[in-house]
């Protein structure tokens, strides 16, 4: 029987796992455990401001808060902004021990959005005309994030973690947020030589997104992406991503949050983790599947968890036996 590492490793390689790979509640089990400095420069508050001096608000019931006040308001500030120093020792109390207490584990280590914290820095539509209008600075943010990820990276490495992760919801519902062209010209590069780091560290790549992000899907399996952790399938369709991106990158999904877990009932949400699974993964991997960890946040019902939970465990027994 292979471990919890054993079969995300497997799965993300296409190697035949002995079973499904998940990420649920404690009563449930899990195969990965989530590892991050004592304090990320990416830490989002619910309210208060961040390391950066951005200073949040809480939005609601979620525990997500937004940006009401932008460090980094004009260009020529950029000098005087506060940059965390993600070297500084302190950081990194007590990360080692948490990797070495769960060996047995895969462990995810976070690291720093390389587009969202732009934004939470300079705000969404200064990002968005910078793009086109000051491309020199953005592209200096950008790049002085890139090597705090290749920092982070490489200390990782050190303590023993399996793969880096971080988060950027380029998506809207329908489209990506910026021209796809743009994208490429500006992050690709970027992401490529954060991924090529993990890579050359021994480190799986995975990258939560959220909305539709199908037009830079093959780019970012181009720049090293391994795995994707989307929250939502059904705005791009199951159908698509099955047909385009099965067997080329592993997704990392619950049940969409959007639409089928919170409209659907409960057999309809069995229904989705068959439908899901077999879109997206196979015997020989490709699919992992996962909880939302805020579900009050988005109105996830407890007897929505438990069907979806119990569904993809029972699904595993029977779709891995002869492996």
């Amino acid at each position: 029987m292979m471990t919890s590492k054993q079969v995300v490793k497997a799965t993300l390689k296409f190697q035949y796992p002995d079973r499904l790979a998940v990420d649920f509640p404690a009563n449930y089990g899990s195969d990965f455990v989530y590892v991050d400095m004592k304090k990320n420069p990416d830490y989002r508050p619910s309210k208060g401001r961040d390391e950066w001096n951005a200073l949040w608000e809480n939005i609601g019931i979620s525990r997500l808060g937004e940006v009401k006040d932008y460090p980094l308001k004009k260009w020529e500030d950029f000098n005087f902004l506060h940059i965390p120093d993600v070297k500084e020792d302190f950081r990194w109390i007590g990360v080692k021990e948490k990797i070495d207490q769960n060996r047995d584990k895969f462990i995810l280590a976070f690291g720093m959005s390389i587009y969202e914290r732009v934004h939470f820095l300079r705000g969404l539509e200064n990002t968005w005309i910078d793009i086109y209008e000051n491309t020199s600075n953005l592209c200096d943010l950008i790049d002085l994030l890139t090597e705090m990820n290749i920092y982070m990276i490489k200390r990782y490495a050190k303590y023993g973690a399996d793969s880096f992760i971080f988060a950027d919801d380029w998506g809207l519902q329908k489209s990506l947020m910026i021209s796809p062209d743009k994208w490429r010209e500006i992050w690709k590069p970027r992401y490529k030589k954060i991924y090529q780091s993990a890579h050359d560290n021994n480190m799986m790549t995975i990258l939560h997104s959220c909305g539709d992000i199908s037009s830079i899907l093959d780019d970012l399996i181009d720049a090293g992406l391994d795995c994707i952790q989307m929250d939502q399938q059904q705005n791009m369709g199951l159908e698509y991503l099955g047909k385009k991106y099965k067997d080329r990158i592993t997704f990392f999904c619950p049940v969409d949050i959007q639409n089928t877990f919170v409209e659907g009932s409960l057999d309809d949400i069995r229904k989705y983790c068959h439908t899901m699974f077999n879109a997206l993964g196979s015997k020989k991997g490709g699919f992992m599947a996962k909880w939302y960890n805020d579900p009050e946040g988005v109105g996830h019902r407890m007897e929505a968890i438990d069907a979806m939970c119990l569904e993809f465990l029972q699904m595993s027994k029977e779709v891995f036996i002869h492996n």
